[in-house]
Parts: structure tokens; C-alpha cells; sequence
């Protein structure tokens, strides 16, 4: 009798731990298309296209390796649209006598997956540290600082490293890559991958199935292969690895993706592995085509951010998208689904989201979190609409992200201090404000930037839980500085914004 191994949509590598574990001549590969994860959150139409587009190739790619697959399309007539109702008729259909499968990346799925019938869930040890390893790490700890463990995983793969020592001296380049990228500077673009016949079918289903998601499709120019993901691994160390480090925290009207790589997507599907990705961008290094200041921080980004938020989502446990330290309850404002705001940067941070299902790492914490923090709103409600809108977001790599470093809402597990900012951080490293009708550097009157008065409220309305942060002492003295008077403007301001904002 047949063993059954589902896939599922993040585990497209062939070299993935259920495949390794039953030889090919006893196995039925199960792939699903399900509206019940198309629809959890409202994902963005390029999303859900990705998805079923790499899935689809990669179905084609077992089979030709010549693996038996069964494939449910999301338009099958007889789909269930979940995974454990298509998984019992998958086994019953071809009578199998175990089901063998990877772990899933969230909670909600593994727990799915523990009530099916005679399963065998292996770990997923695609990743440079495994859940247990980060859990024996995190145990004795108060503060998950992840500069700590980025040292630990740079000494464990030998990434950037002399002997026990960090090439250059330094564990960090943080300081050198917050340039302002100088006028009239050009970015390279990014490769964009024309959509073959599999994926303008997947296109069209998505474009009739999911038509009132937020989000365009139109632009849709995902590597959905392997083959693909390579060329477009090779095009970022080529083209924009090199001045990666600069301008990596920059902001630029009319610019959505200026250095960063867009590589995320496809690590997280499984298309490329992270120290495959590493090593290239190490080897730019070696052969002097990159400098260590953009080769470390694209290094932490992969072996320091994303392992270690990884780690952090499964130690903190399956209840850690509900933690709200801040109390915070408003409900997300209608801008983040594209409703009109004269606010520059958040105007061009939701349009870059709704046209690319993408905007970079500063655009997501220091425009579009940072607001959501100001302005008191539900951290599980702002954890949703990441989830929906990001082509990279999984909830393992989204949800610390933003329950824990964006808005602070487990207390700070996580990260250090509250991520907060004014106008003056968004002036410095963007352009955004130049043609922005608010005025940056006024914190009252009809003129003002709102982020300004949003910000020192902020403080203010949370003195009780913060003041004591070592890291935000500058922060309190300068609002005490202010005068009474001064003090209660700023706050109606802030207070009037606030009532306005539904």
C-alpha cells in the first residue's frame, strides 16, 4: 500500500524531508490548491497567484523526476477546499496505508496536521537552526536580543568569518547602511519573469476567484521555478548586492524596490535555501564585486532576522499573535486598504503594497507600523493585514515581525524599545516629505506633519509602561522639556487627528 506525502505550498525543495523519508515507488505526492488558506486572510491577488503558480511547476518538475503526484486544483469540482478534508479523500482514494509530511510553518496548520490518520510529521530542517536549538538558546533568557544569536548562527555556518573572528573586525555594519541616496541616483531593476502558460492560467483563475482582494495583478513578474529564483538570486548580487549596505534603510518617491533583493518570496516558498543565497553573497565579497558593509547586512538579514524570527514565533507559542502590551484597540484605518490619505509616505508605502504585493523592510516597519503603533491600533488586526497583503508573508516570519518588533505588543520579547518616530526619522531617510502638502518640521498647527504630534502622544499616553526603558530616557526628557501649554497642543493635536482618522 502506498504512503501519501502532502506538500504543501512553502515546501517546494526537492530536497524537502518527506521526499528524502519513502522511496519513490511507494509514494503518492499530494499537492492542494484550498480556498480555506486562499481566504483566512484576504491575501493579496499576487499571493495566491504566486503560490499556485510555483506549486503547479513544481508538481511538473516531481513528476518528470518521475514521482507519482497527485494534484487538486483549486477549480476541481470535487475540491473540499481544506487541507485535512482533501488529505482523508486523497487517502482513501488511493488507499494509503500511512501519511508521511513536513511540519508546517504555523501553528494553525500543524495543528491541522497532528488530526490526521496515521501521520508522521517530520521536522523541517531546512533551516540553519532548528526550533529545538533556538528554544535551548531563548530558555535561560530574559531578552531575545538577536544580535546575540546572529553572532552564534555567523560562527556556526563560518559566514563572513576568521577563524572565531568577524571578517573586518566588526560583527555589524548597521552604522555605515543608513545613507540618503543622493539626487538624481539610479537603481537597477530587478529581473521580471514574463508568465508562461502555467501561470496565466493560474493568473486568470485568481483574476475570476479572488477579484475583490486588495492588490493588483496585473504586474504580476514572480520566479515561480527554481531555475528562475536563481537567475534572480544571480541579477541581485550582480546588479544591486553592491550597493545594498548604503542605502538599505532609504526611501525614494517613485523607487519601490531600489537595492533590496526580492529574494524573500522565493525563500520562503523553498526555492532557494538561505545558505545557498548567503554563500553567493559572500563569495561577491571574496572576489571584490560587493563590499562588506552590504554583504554582512544581507548576511544578517537571512542567518540573523529571518532564522531568528523563526525560532522566536515557535518559542513564544501558538497564542503570541494575541499579546497587546500597549492595550491597543483601535480598529486598522481604511487607509491601509488604499482609502486616500494626504500623508506622503504612507501614501506611497500602500500603493508600492497594492501594486507589488511588496514594499521594503523601513517602508513596513517605520512608515506602515509605525503609524499603526502611534495611532493605537489592534496589533492582531495589524498582524492580519500583513499577513494578507506581503507575497513573503508567512506567519512564522510576520508575526514577530510585527506583533513584536512593529508594534511592540509582546512587551518587548522581542525588540529593545518601541519602534517609534516622528517626521524628523522619515525626512532623513526619504525624500518623501519634500512633496508631502504637511510641514515636517512643525509639530501643532493646521500645517503640521500628524506623525509628529502621533509621536510624542504616543510616549505621553504610555509614560506609565515605558518611562522606565533605558533606551527611551531621551525620549521622556525631551517631552518633559516641553511646556505645559506646549505639552496640551501637541496632544489636542494628536487627539484630533485621532478622531478624524475613521
Amino acid at each position: 500500500m502506498p504512503t501519501l506525502i502532502p506538500i504543501l505550498g512553502d515546501q517546494l525543495s526537492h530536497s524537502l524531508a518527506s521526499l528524502r523519508a519513502v522511496p519513490k515507488s511507494e509514494a503518492i505526492i499530494l499537492m492542494m490548491e484550498v480556498t480555506e488558506e486562499a481566504t483566512h486572510v484576504p491575501h493579496h491577488p499576487q499571493k495566491i497567484a504566486l503560490f499556485f503558480s510555483a506549486m503547479r511547476h513544481f508538481a511538473a518538475e516531481l513528476r518528470e523526476q518521475g514521482w507519482t503526484v497527485d494534484y487538486v486544483t483549486l477549480d476541481d469540482a470535487q475540491n473540499t477546499g481544506g487541507f485535512t478534508h482533501e488529505v482523508t479523500r486523497a487517502a482513501a482514494r488511493h488507499a494509503a496505508s500511512r501519511i508521511v509530511t513536513v511540519k508546517a510553518g504555523e501553528w494553525r496548520v500543524l495543528a491541522a496536521q497532528a488530526s490526521w490518520p496515521n501521520v508522521t510529521l517530520l521536522d523541517d530542517d531546512r533551516f540553519l537552526c532548528s526550533i529545538d536549538q533556538f528554544a535551548a538558546w531563548a530558555a535561560p533568557r530574559k531578552r531575545l536580543v538577536m544580535e546575540d544569536f546572529y553572532r552564534i548562527m555567523r560562527r556556526q555556518t563560518g559566514l563572513l568569518m576568521d577563524g572565531d573572528q568577524p571578517i573586518g573586525g566588526q560583527w555589524n555594519y548597521d552604522a555605515d547602511n543608513r545613507k540618503a541616496v543622493p539626487k538624481g541616483h539610479r537603481f537597477t531593476p530587478p529581473l521580471r519573469f514574463a508568465p508562461d502558460a502555467i501561470t496565466a492560467e493560474v493568473l486568470a483563475l485568481v483574476r475570476t476567484r479572488f477579484d475583490n482582494h486588495f492588490g493588483a495583478l496585473d504586474s504580476f513578474a514572480w520566479p515561480v521555478t527554481r531555475h528562475h529564483a536563481l537567475e534572480a538570486l544571480h541579477d541581485f548580487i550582480t546588479h544591486r548586492l553592491p550597493g545594498f549596505g548604503d542605502y538599505q534603510d532609504a526611501m525614494v518617491t517613485g523607487e519601490d524596490v531600489l537595492n533590496h533583493s526580492l529574494l524573500s518570496p522565493a525563500l520562503n516558498l523553498g526555492l532557494l535555501s538561505p545558505l545557498e543565497v548567503c554563500q553567493a553573497a559572500q563569495a561577491a565579497f571574496h572576489a571584490g564585486t560587493a563590499p562588506l558593509n552590504a554583504v554582512e547586512g544581507f548576511i544578517r538579514q537571512i542567518i540573523g532576522w529571518r532564522e531568528y524570527v523563526r525560532g522566536l514565533y515557535w518559542f513564544a507559542g501558538p497564542d503570541y499573535t494575541s499579546r497587546n502590551h500597549l492595550n491597543a484597540h483601535r480598529p486598522l484605518p481604511a487607509l491601509f486598504w488604499g482609502a486616500p490619505t494626504d500623508l506622503k509616505c504612507l501614501s506611497e508605502a500602500v500603493d508600492a503594497t497594492r501594486r507589488n504585493a511588496m514594499a521594503h523592510h523601513i517602508q513596513r516597519l517605520m512608515i506602515l507600523g509605525n503609524f499603526a503603533m502611534l495611532t493605537g491600533t489592534d496589533p492582531a488586526e495589524v498582524h492580519r493585514w500583513y499577513l494578507a497583503v506581503y507575497a513573503d508573508a508567512l506567519e512564522w516570519v510576520e508575526a514577530p515581525n510585527v506583533i513584536g518588533m512593529s508594534q511592540f505588543a509582546d512587551g518587548g520579547l522581542m525588540a529593545t524599545k518601541p519602534y517609534a518616530a516622528g517626521g524628523a526619522y522619515v525626512n532623513r531617510m526619504g525624500n518623501h516629505c519634500r512633496t508631502c502638502r504637511y510641514d515636517v518640521k512643525a509639530r501643532t498647527g493646521p500645517t503640521a506633519c500628524p506623525l509628529n504630534s502621533l509621536y510624542w502622544d504616543f510616549l505621553a499616553r504610555h509614560e506609565e509602561t515605558l518611562a522606565s526603558n533605558q533606551r527611551l530616557w531621551r525620549m521622556y526628557d525631551g517631552w518633559r522639556r516641553f511646556s505645559a501649554d506646549e505639552q496640551q497642543r501637541i496632544r489636542a493635536q494628536a487627539a484630533t487627528f485621532l478622531a478624524n482618522l475613521a
